[in-house]
């Protein structure tokens, strides 16, 4: 894999759209924390420092070794990381007069500077700081100006390197890409070789390299990841790629047996194992959500370790992690904080003596749909809406029972289906339907009636970390909440979630 662009991360919640932006234009990127820089270098082309949410001026200020970076190798400093290769080469930071957040116009550009090349003057940026560049560091030229900041975007004569106050990654740049382009590609001469084609040869290789005739027991879910996976583990090892999909009888109605017929089509070496029974038994009583995905989890692990141990000589686990994840667990500071735990990550118990491997672990989810598409993977598989791991359970607010689980099925379904039938299920990034520990009363016929109430939510989104609910149409909404009403027993109530992430997450529990 071609380490072309190294993005070192100070903490800013933009790092991982400046990898996406990268990506974007078929370049291979990775991210670092600032203060673990790869000490080979010699495979990176180019280096951006990301933003931050601290000042330069600060006793905590992050403060990175650029020793084998600034001059000898293409530099692009982005908002935190312009103002610190100002700050500690002889410029000056200042609290700013005039706190710049949000939208804002270049009212000068240099002419005859490759940086901005095809980007017009009074091109639209997006500014997030508090603090400005007051003087520009040693040999330091100045590029472009705001109305409020004088120096928005410098060179330093005599190196490849640029800096720039604004962020050319978010979408209210206007011409955020072109200038990484011009930087990357025109003026760090980076290939743009990173394509779907070349990542499933390149990690087909690698993986039939690193496995040989080894077996790989796989955890099928049905979703996105875990398919691409197998497909390309079955790509290099054939046969000796197991897969299990078991049933947690937490899944969308009909599910199981939907999912293992997609499978069987795919030439994929499948094993559908039902135990509902052994996770209602574990939730049982259950209501506190963390309670109830570690006692998903744990019972996932028993029934996978019992099918895993069935195979012989089985010697590695594959799993769907994907660069998201990665980025997380080492960020800056560390994990963040937990506001929910993850299904995929965290290790595997010492009883289970399996190597991990993870193809898709420098993926992030929109690279694994092409990816997917380049393997010819049903474009509906691939466009299935993330479920998350512990299934309906999450979705259930309270206790978990067989009967609960019926009546959210039903109302899943029919929502799921109704967005499909409306052509609206491919414009949503996520939806699905809660079931809340309330009862309301209600009127059917001539009869009082005392039931439960479900809430629908769809979101739309493109990685997850942020997310707004979606405008349905009130026609849609009317028609799927009567469906709903008349023919799941037990509801009597349909509510619509209007929340957006942040401050709400995508799941309510």
């Amino acid at each position: 894999m071609q380490n072309n662009v190294l993005i070192l991360d100070f903490g800013s919640q933009y790092t991982q759209l400046i990898a996406r932006r990268v990506r974007e234009l078929n370049i291979y990127c990775e991210i670092h924390p600032y203060h673990n820089i790869p000490t080979d270098l010699s495979t990176f082309k180019a280096v951006i420092l990301s933003g931050s949410p601290l000042s330069v001026r600060g006793e905590d200020a992050a403060h990175p070794d650029l020793t084998n970076i600034k001059g000898k190798l293409p530099l692009l400093g982005v908002c935190y990381g312009a103002q610190y290769l100002a700050h500690f080469n002889g410029g000056s930071v200042e609290p700013s007069n005039i706190r710049e957040y949000g939208r804002a116009k270049l009212s000068m550009i240099k002419d005859g500077e490759a940086l901005f090349d095809n980007i017009p003057q009074d091109t639209q940026v997006w500014m997030s700081h508090s603090d400005t560049i007051a003087k520009l560091p040693e040999n330091g030229v100045r590029l472009a100006s705001t109305a409020d900041v004088m120096n928005a975007a410098y060179r330093i004569e005599g190196e490849e390197t640029y800096a720039i106050q604004f962020h050319p990654e978010v979408y209210h740049t206007s011409h955020g890409k072109q200038l990484l382009e011009n930087f990357l590609v025109h003026m760090a001469g980076v290939p743009q070789s990173w394509t779907p084609g070349a990542f499933v040869d390149t990690t087909v290789a690698e993986l039939k390299e690193k496995i040989g005739d080894d077996k790989v027991v796989l955890g099928l879910s049905g979703g996105v990841d875990s398919t691409v996976a197998a497909v390309l583990l079955h790509k290099a090892i054939g046969k000796n790629l197991y897969c299990i999909f078991v049933n947690n009888g937490l899944l969308r109605k009909n599910e199981f047996s939907d999912v293992l017929d997609q499978y069987k089509d795919m030439g994929l070496n499948v094993k559908g194992v039902d135990a509902s029974q052994r996770f209602y038994d574990a939730l049982a009583g259950e209501s506190d959500p963390e309670t109830k995905r570690k006692a998903i989890g744990n019972a996932f692990i028993e029934v996978f370790d019992d099918e895993a141990n069935a195979i012989t000589d089985v010697t590695y686990l594959a799993q769907g992690t994907i660069y998201p994840d990665v980025i997380e667990s080492v960020s800056v500071n560390g994990p963040s904080v937990t506001i929910k735990s993850h299904h995929n990550v965290g290790g595997l118990p010492d009883f289970m003596k399996l190597k991990v491997v993870e193809p898709l672990r420098m993926l992030f989810k929109d690279e694994v749909r092409r990816v997917g598409a380049e393997m010819e993977i049903d474009p509906k598989l691939l466009g299935r809406h993330p479920f998350p791991g512990p299934g309906l359970a999450i979705r259930i607010l309270g206790d978990i029972t067989p009967e609960k689980v019926r009546i959210l099925q039903e109302v899943d379904a029919i929502f799921i289906n109704g967005l499909r039938k409306w052509n609206l299920y491919d414009k949503v990034w996520q939806a699905g339907a809660i079931l809340l520990p309330v009862q309301s009363v209600g009127v059917m016929g001539d009869e009082r009636t005392y039931e439960k109430v479900v809430a629908l939510r769809a979101v739309e989104s493109t990685d997850g970390m942020t997310a707004d609910w979606v405008n349905l149409p009130y026609e849609f909404l009317q028609e799927t909440s009567n469906h709903i009403i008349n023919r799941v027993k037990g509801v009597n109530r349909v509510v619509y979630d209007i929340s957006s992430k942040p401050p709400a997450t995508i799941e309510w529990e």
